[in-house]
């Protein structure tokens, strides 16, 4: 394919993403099906197109000068935003996209945009943005690195990193955990990688392991991850377990659990999985109680893009319901000096230190011993985490 021939392919996706109740990798994921004839190097360069539109979906509208912009005002200006000319790919050969009409060729200043549209969220969610610097939500406009956290059950950083360079994976250590790399060099290569393949190595933002790290996790000790997903923090406690003690995993979508047991035989990890009816057993037993809430997701809205465009303020109700929930459960699940770490990456306070400060307030076994916010500006995405400790 031509290159203006993607940037069509992508203003079709686009549209089938704004028309259809689907996330965005299912529409790219079907429309790849379809195309059978476009090579790896065709999908990425358009998948790169419509994350990078969905990520600047009102500046790119916005600089395009149409006020209700289509998705191929928002290709185009998406295009202007990265400073090249639409005029070189709307050529309308072959497969390109139509030649741009005479009021397409004009563009309006992104500076006299609204701060909504100008960071690129909606304006409901303008209160909950006010105490964070324009800074960091124009990171979340751009395409996110790819971190890896190096498993200490099977080798130590040094060691990974040369196993990557030698299948051609360049990384530099990362100053949020200790055994973050960030990956410089051959990103598309992790995953064929020897060091992926034989577990030395996971996909991880840096963030999202120093979560972890401050949750203190100690050998020896009886660990729950009460909301496990697909396993990532679940094998960062392993690893900083060192396969001591006891360590369980329990996700209300047994379905996502599942997806752990691999997971954790690849990185040589002894995790417990548990279903409902295991977890009433471990009521009062736990030393920590890992809490990685179901959010709104806002601190990764540069992996998601789509998930900022389809949060509802009752869905963001809907899920502080749900957290203080879990807190619940959780204290109910602790042992007696035993600690609870609450996790999100979401950087509103309503999910974070107003679910905490009420779920302090509704009971007095637990004080707050520690908390830290991650923004971009941290060099990750944005995540949160209080640690509750029995008092």
């Amino acid at each position: 394919m031509t290159p203006a021939a993607r940037v069509q392919a992508a203003i079709d996706v686009l549209a089938e993403w704004q028309d259809a109740d689907q996330g965005l990798d299912r529409v790219l994921a079907k429309w790849s099906l379809a195309h059978r004839f476009s090579g790896s190097k065709d999908r990425a360069a358009i998948a790169d197109h419509v994350y990078g539109a969905v990520r600047r979906m009102r500046s790119a509208g916005w600089v395009s000068g149409s006020d209700d912009p289509t998705p191929r005002d928002i290709l185009r200006g998406n295009l202007l935003l990265d400073g090249k000319d639409p005029a070189e790919l709307f050529t309308g050969v072959s497969y390109a996209p139509s030649s741009l009409s005479e009021s397409e060729q004009s563009r309006r200043p992104l500076d006299d945009a609204p701060r909504a549209v100008r960071l690129d969220y909606p304006d409901w969610i303008e209160p909950m943005m006010t105490d964070l610097p324009d800074q960091a939500l124009d990171a979340m406009r751009d395409r996110a690195a790819l971190d890896l956290r190096v498993n200490v059950l099977k080798t130590d950083v040094r060691a990974a990193g040369a196993s990557l360079a030698s299948d051609g994976v360049q990384t530099i250590p990362h100053h949020l955990a200790k055994q973050a790399l960030r990956v410089t060099e051959g990103a598309r290569k992790v995953t064929q990688s020897k060091a992926y393949e034989t577990g030395l190595v996971e996909i991880q933002d840096a963030a999202s392991q120093a979560v972890v790290e401050l949750a203190a996790t100690k050998p020896g000790e009886t660990v729950l991850d009460l909301c496990a997903g697909g396993g990532g923090k679940t094998l960062a406690l392993a690893a900083a377990m060192a396969n001591t003690g006891r360590l369980m995993a329990y996700d209300i979508s047994q379905r996502r659990l599942a997806q752990l047991a691999p997971r954790a035989d690849r990185a040589g990890a002894k995790v417990t999985m548990l279903t409902p009816v295991r977890l009433k057993d471990q009521y009062g037993a736990c030393d920590l109680v890992l809490v990685d809430a179901p959010c709104s997701g806002s601190g990764a809205w540069r992996r998601n893009p789509d998930a900022k465009w389809r949060l509802t303020p009752d869905a963001l109700d809907e899920l502080t319901r749900a957290q203080q929930s879990l807190l619940r459960q959780a204290a109910n699940l602790t042992s007696e000096n035993g600690r609870i770490a609450y996790i999100t990456c979401s950087m509103f306070q309503v999910e974070n230190t107003q679910v905490v400060e009420g779920f302090l307030q509704s009971q007095g076994r637990f004080r707050l011993a520690q908390s830290r916010h991650f923004t971009p500006l941290d060099g990750a995405d944005g995540f949160y985490v209080a640690v509750l400790q029995d008092a």
